[in-house]
């Protein structure tokens, strides 16, 4: 139990003392009932917890937290009787590493608490409004969370920030932004300069009031280099957000320019989310083409630099690149000889898999493309209501030329009715066989599946309209003059009787159908239908479903985590004590040959 120190003006050093005391009966009670190889583990995180509780409540500046925290561990250490010379000399790694991570926070937690104090004080009237203090300081909060990831050197908490960042997007004002440039820049570098001739200065004078304090107190020291890439991709959001395209382009560009010269792993989250907006705002404006060399020399530093994640989303930019163009060869040829590794992030490989199943549509290899689309379908989050729609979009059309139906529920999906309707419509035409139906669709969508670049597909399904009316009137007449055959396919060419009959031929050719051709009285005569379970189809269907099963059960299987060393077995007591024994007499041994020196 941690005790109530109330609010009262008592230091963080009156605080450890309270706490260390109390943490001291806590383990002399515990030393009774908790073994011994499970007391030092209970006591650590004892002592985590509450140093954090207390750092957070207490608002301890740095020298205090760490002052603080290194009396607890002496007195953990005395008060359980750990006399041994490494007790003395030293800490376990644990600790050590614990409290390198407590020297980081602590000074960014002091530089956001002097921002805090002076944020609570007294501001006039015509300060910025509550909706922009509360931006800017998850801001600060954020920038802190970049700084610590960049002294630490870990790259899951700057992908914290940058997801904080996307909750905030629609928070960030002119004013914001600029008062966050001043908080975290320094006034009159390069990087301030050219960000600040961004924003709009009419919006400035607004943050101004409520920051010039804090920017005045808080020494400004030199910016890291995660930050400053943050700063551009933040004004860059803003750029793009507010439409002005032209200056997010100039923006980007200079953003690359700065990236192209870090070797950093911290800045690689950055840089790729910089690397999309830079590709988002030429294409915005029609220049796609302009920084595809760029992008292939973007590539090869991050495979010359082992950038995973930029190569990534690098890849998936070159790819949408060559597809904007209609350039199928050459992205082909790039994804297969660019290298491919385990996926970083589920968004970039969605991407991908999207990208792929066009290529191959386009190939018309349709069983992969199915498999990428649907896939990629699956696995893209359920807020990426666009990227799904796109995606549904080709796997209807593929799954159409494969002679296959989609489902009514795809085309209910939440969210999709609306955008899926000419689909729909188009997956009728072709259930029925109607050729008639099937061009009134097409002409009536035709500015839908112009804008979806499915206009080439479209085409291709006409065969597929006739195929159907022609296994369905093979399964409803035994035979049928073709003459008949020409009317109900409502074929409109200048002799439908001779299409009919070549297209009955050739469907029977390909196995779409089960009949044969009487040439000479101009009929088509249908074969029983025969027993479906005596065929190899039963098989086919299991085959695919158990190969589905078994790739969703390898993918789930590889995405397990373990804690780390989880396989080793735990040191018993007697195993420690040896060790410990070992320790002592290696020291012992030290000390006397360093007596024996002298």
């Amino acid at each position: 139990m941690t005790p109530d120190l109330g609010q009262g003006g008592c230091s963080a050093i009156e605080d450890g003392v309270v706490l260390a005391r109390v943490l001291a009966e806590g383990m002399k009670e515990n030393s009774k009932t908790v073994k011994q190889e499970n007391a030092e583990e209970i006591e650590y995180q004892r002592i985590k917890a509450a140093l954090g509780k207390f750092a957070k409540e207490r608002r301890w500046r740095g020298f205090d937290l760490i002052s603080t925290a290194y009396m607890i561990l002496l007195s953990f250490y005395c008060l359980t009787g750990e006399n041994s010379p490494q007790a003395r000399s030293g800490v376990p790694l644990r600790f050590q590493d614990f409290f390198k991570n407590i020297f980081i926070e602590s000074q960014i937690f002091t530089k956001m608490t002097q921002d805090v104090e002076m944020k609570e004080q007294s501001v006039p009237s015509n300060s910025v409004s509550t909706t922009a203090p509360s931006a800017f300081q998850q801001l600060k909060e954020i920038a802190a969370l970049i700084e610590i990831g960049a002294y630490s050197r870990e790259v899951r908490r700057i992908v914290r920030a940058i997801r904080s960042t996307i909750q905030l997007r629609r928070k960030l004002k002119a004013s914001v932004i600029s008062a966050f440039l001043n908080f975290v820049l320094v006034p009159g570098s390069e990087a301030h300069s050219r960000l600040s001739s961004y924003l709009p200065k009419e919006d400035v004078h607004d943050m101004e009031v409520d920051t010039a304090s804090s920017t005045t107190q808080v020494p400004v020291k030199h910016s890291l280099p995660e930050l400053e890439i943050y700063c551009y991709l933040l004004v860059l959001k803003f750029l793009v957000d507010q439409k002005r395209y032209n200056e997010a382009k100039a923006c980007s560009s200079a953003g690359i320019a700065r990236v192209k010269n870090l070797n950093r792993r911290t800045v690689d989250v950055i840089a790729s989310r910089l690397y999309f907006y830079y590709s988002l705002s030429y294409e915005l404006t029609g220049d796609l083409a302009e920084i595809r060399g760029n992008l292939l020399a973007l590539h090869r530093i991050a495979t010359l630099r082992h950038d995973e994640l930029g190569q990534e989303t690098l890849l998936n930019l070159l790819l949408r690149n060559y597809l904007h163009y209609n350039l199928y060869d050459q992205a082909e040829k790039l994804r297969s000889k660019a290298p491919r590794f385990e996926a970083h992030s589920n968004q970039q490989f969605c991407r991908y898999l999207f990208y792929l199943g066009k290529i191959r549509t386009i190939q018309l290899e349709y069983t992969d493309a199915k498999d990428s689309l649907l896939q990629a379908a699956r696995k893209a989050p359920t807020s990426a209501l666009g990227f799904r729609v796109q995606c549904n979009k080709w796997a209807v059309i593929v799954r159409l030329l494969l002679g296959e139906i989609p489902e009514r529920t795809v085309f209910m999906q939440k969210g999709m009715e609306k955008a899926l309707r000419p689909y729909f419509e188009l997956t009728n035409a072709v259930r029925i066989g109607d050729l008639k139906l099937f061009k009134t669709v097409a002409e009536r969508f035709a500015s839908t599946f112009s804008a979806d670049r499915t206009n080439n597909l479209i085409v291709r399904l006409r065969h597929n309209v006739i195929r159907t009316g022609l296994r369905n009137i093979s399964i409803s007449y035994s035979q049928i003059s073709l003459a008949d055959v020409a009317k109900k396919l409502k074929l409109d060419s200048a002799n439908p009787v001779a299409d009919a009959e070549s297209i009955v031929a050739k469907a029977i050719r390909d196995g779409a159908i089960d009949a044969t051709l009487d040439h000479a009285n101009g009929r088509m005569i249908s074969k029983e239908t025969g027993d479906i379970y005596s065929t190899n189809e039963p098989q086919i269907a299991f085959n695919s479903r158990i190969a589905f099963c078994l790739n969703m059960h390898n993918e789930a299987v590889r995405a397990l985590r373990f804690p780390p060393n989880s396989h080793k077995e735990k040191e018993s007591a007697e195993k420690r004590r040896e060790r410990q024994q070992q320790e002592q007499e290696l020291a012992k041994h030290i000390a006397e040959e360093d007596d024996d020196e002298f």
